[in-house]
């Protein structure tokens, strides 16, 4: 910590420019007054700070991520300017709708001076918003004293935009627990963002949400005291616990560790995350209490220690062998992509191609690791086509190029083919990388696989061994229903 006496400066100089021409409110008196006058597009970023960094050495990323976020830029990392990281994810920035789209047909894919304002009904507030977006600090009587992200307001500026910008919005619910609220009852949520469009002309789009509110039950209220003073049983009824979107909270929760790493050492992170994972499998799970051979988790639930184990071990959480640029890039990235692209960052997929039938989803799991099978993982940041040994030999004795080897042929091309469709329709273009069983890239496989097979296992088993000292998902699984069902 404070090594470095350069980068405090340079943070502060970014910082000030994204003050002085974004709507955060820091820009000076007038800039304030016009913020004081409600979220508007003049008080907005009318500007968008893309960086397109191409270098083996550091550029100072992170330095300026705080520019790039405040005016919604973009930010993409490479090694060279040759790669297709670079080229293609730079022709993809003006990509254009399609001309049979109604109003926008012909039009460029990005929209220019955004700005959110969420509004609620009087039983909660919002905390905060995590993404790219700056704090155009508008007060209201909807915002909330607990602060998340960039909190202390209800607007914010969005700056530059596209069809996958993505925010998080976080709510404190304010209604106290000891005054129920009416049966029936119903909360709305309300976000108006504003933005000017490819064509020139502003609009203005208000996506208005309702849904019920549960009221917990006197006797559920009281179920400590009436057992001792032992953990409450679930309550397998709640409406809660059936409307759980796990994706989601995966993602939510990725978002504000990693805004978390901020100003927290990631080892404290870690066992922030490890502390909320045991909360809510004690509150949710149905277990005997002291008994966790009678620990289960209804299907709402039954991914989400899953995620959080691989969000443990990804790099947003795990700095080793990552530079401070490429940090700062893989959470940002994270910070403004969807649901289903956050979750393949989280949680990379893996399919796995043999001779035994089609293509089909395996495990990320070292025992999904076999010398006849080719993998295809999707990191989100890298698309690897892994051939096991036994293939890669057979590719090396140029089978494939044999016409009566045509299904060969046909099983290397599968995957190389899928991983292309994958490359296609993605922003930032990833690095693609072909490899074989045992050979130096093979790491970039290695690395996600779940260690259930180690140098420190005993017998072997199916599977490559991973050489790591990270706990495998048996093993945590284990731990979190032994911390979960004490009483």
């Amino acid at each position: 910590k404070n090594a470095e006496p350069l980068h405090q400066p340079a943070c502060e100089y970014y910082a000030s420019l994204a003050h002085k021409r974004g709507g955060s409110g820091g820009g000076g008196k007038g800039s304030k007054d016009k913020t004081a006058a409600g979220a508007n597009p003049s008080t907005a970023a009318l500007h968008a700070v893309d960086v397109f960094a191409c270098s083996l050495d550091q550029v100072g990323m992170l330095e300026m991520g705080e520019l790039i976020e405040a005016t919604g830029g973009l930010m993409v990392l490479g090694d060279s300017f040759g790669q297709s990281v670079f080229k293609e994810s730079l022709r993809r920035v003006f990509r254009r709708y399609e001309d049979d789209v109604p109003q926008d047909g012909g039009q460029l894919q990005m929209a220019f001076g955004a700005t959110l304002e969420v509004l609620t009904s009087r039983e909660f507030k919002v905390s905060g918003a995590i993404g790219p977006v700056a704090s155009l600090n508008k007060k209201s009587q909807n915002v909330s004293d607990i602060e998340v992200g960039k909190g202390g307001t209800n607007a914010w500026s969005l700056g530059g935009i596209d069809p996958s910008t993505t925010v998080a919005i976080y709510f404190d619910i304010t209604n106290p627990g000891t005054t129920p609220l009416p049966e029936g009852k119903r909360r709305f949520i309300q976000f108006l963002t504003r933005y000017q469009h490819a064509n020139g002309r502003t609009r203005l789009r208000a996506t208005t949400l309702c849904g019920p509110w549960h009221n917990v039950t006197q006797q559920q209220q009281q179920a400590p005291s009436s057992i001792g003073g032992q953990a409450p049983p679930p309550d397998n009824n709640s409406p809660v616990k059936f409307s759980f979107d796990q994706e989601a909270a995966a993602v939510l929760m990725a978002r504000l560790a990693v805004q978390r790493t901020e100003t927290e050492d990631p080892a404290d992170v870690l066992r922030w995350v490890d502390r909320s994972l045991i909360r809510l499998c004690s509150k949710f799970a149905d277990y005997q209490p002291d008994n966790p051979s009678s620990f289960r988790l209804a299907p709402q639930f039954s991914l989400f220690p899953q995620f959080m184990f691989h969000l443990r071990r990804s790099q947003f959480l795990q700095l080793f062998n990552s530079s401070p640029d490429e940090a700062a890039y893989y959470r940002y990235v994270l910070s403004m992509s969807n649901t289903t692209n956050s979750l393949v960052m989280i949680q990379p997929t893996l399919l796995s191609y043999s001779f035994q039938g089609p293509p089909q989803p395996t495990m990320l799991d070292a025992t999904s690791v076999r010398p006849d099978t080719i993998l295809l993982l999707d990191t989100f940041f890298h698309v690897v086509v892994f051939h096991g040994e036994t293939v890669a030999s057979w590719r090396e004795a140029k089978y494939h190029e044999q016409e009566e080897h045509a299904a060969f042929r046909s099983l290397l091309e599968a995957p190389q083919a899928d991983a292309q469709m994958i490359m296609d329709s993605r922003f930032p273009v990833p690095r693609y990388i072909v490899c074989d069983q045992h050979k130096s890239e093979a790491r970039f496989l290695m690395a996600k696989l779940n260690p259930s097979v180690t140098h420190n296992s005993e017998g072997g088993g199916v599977g490559a061994q991973v050489f790591t000292d990270d706990v495998s998902l048996r093993v945590f699984m284990e731990h979190l229903m032994n911390l979960s069902v004490q009483s």
